[in-house]
């Protein structure tokens, strides 16, 4: 019976957000006469999201729960993309040649990105302000200023990929690899132990800038892809100069934090995919309701205030609704077991 309730308890952690945001947003666009996914386009432009935010949140969870901020993810998928959209065009080659050169050279970049980390030692923020800027111009001096267009003729190759399909091989390839690297090799395993204790873990043997290294060069694949993605979506790559790459950045702060409560009740990385689901589900109510950006960015940034809110508070809020329900000793002991079992979101 235990085992039951526990269960049941965990199933309803895993699908309680995205299935509230779903609920929530279809009774909104019902009132507007509207659903929100109509057809095949939504459905493509859902997933092509899921899969974007999924990445970009591999990418930024991977250094960030070491303690490595890492502004210079969103100019990695820039310069990824540029260079593989080039050499595609140059040489007439497909869409899966491109998604294998982005996703090469976002790693040499992700491993270069922590090459520098490892041999200047100043705080990874420093260093990645750095990069992001080196990145930028790099990829403007590459495209003279112009970006990247990928015209009509080419919509046979290179522009054919986004499709319900394609993405959903993508996100769930993507969520294999991840999960494999982190929960099934040695690698995964050093990642672990030197997240929740360095100093023990170095004592022990792990050695740590062989591990850094290669969280650098995963954070640079997955943003490799993700340069992919929106290459490949949009036709069109467009310069970003003066740390203009770094909003990409800001659109894993909330799947990151979401997949983190929901990381409790499964894996982590589902948790994360789970967080897309979510945004991904938001982004489509935002374009069924046609909301202003400006309103869209406000919002976005008030669920994310209350969401952490929430966290913060967690032992109190239900601790108060237990006192509501008439049970303030059981409200008492399941706020000390929280205390005591509850794992914290990783930030």
């Amino acid at each position: 019976m235990k085992t039951k309730n526990g269960l049941v308890k965990r199933t309803i952690g895993i699908v309680a957000i995205p299935l509230a945001t779903f609920i929530i947003l279809t009774i909104l666009c019902a009132t507007e006469g509207t659903l929100i996914l109509n057809g095949n386009k939504q459905y493509v432009d859902f997933l092509k999201s899921v899969a974007s935010v999924m990445f970009t949140t591999f990418a930024l969870s991977i250094n960030l729960n070491s303690g490595r901020f890492d502004f210079s993810i969103g100019s990695i998928a820039l310069v990824s993309s540029i260079l593989s959209s080039t050499i595609c065009l140059k040489y007439g080659l497909t869409s899966p040649v491109m998604l294998a050169i982005s996703i090469g050279v976002g790693a040499c970049l992700g491993l270069f990105s922590g090459l520098v980390y490892v041999i200047v030692k100043l705080p990874p923020i420093i260093v990645s302000l750095g990069m992001a800027l080196f990145y930028e111009g790099l990829a403007f001096n590459i495209t003279g200023g112009y970006g990247v267009s990928i015209g009509a003729t080419y919509k046979e190759t290179l522009l054919s990929f986004p499709s319900v399909l394609n993405f959903l091989l993508l996100i769930v390839g993507g969520l294999v690899v991840i999960i494999f690297l982190f929960d099934r090799t040695k690698f995964g395993f050093n990642y672990k132990a030197l997240m929740s204790g360095q100093k023990v873990a170095v004592n022990t043997g792990i050695k740590e800038v062989p591990n850094a290294l290669g969280c650098y060069a995963i954070a640079g694949m997955c943003m490799g892809v993700v340069g992919f993605i929106a290459a490949t979506s949009t036709g069109n790559i467009r310069m970003a100069l003066n740390f203009g790459s770094i909003g990409t950045m800001f659109t894993a702060f909330l799947p990151m934090f979401i997949g983190g409560f929901i990381g409790r009740f499964c894996n982590e990385k589902i948790g994360y995919l789970l967080g897309a689901v979510t945004t991904g589900l938001i982004s489509q109510g935002y374009a069924r309701l046609k909301v202003d950006n400006d309103v869209q960015q406000i919002t976005t940034a008030l669920i994310l205030v209350c969401f952490l809110i929430y966290l913060n508070n967690e032992n109190k809020i239900q601790s108060l609704f237990r006192c509501i329900g008439g049970n303030p000793k059981k409200a008492d002991e399941a706020s000390v077991e929280n205390n005591e079992e509850t794992p914290q979101v990783n930030a």
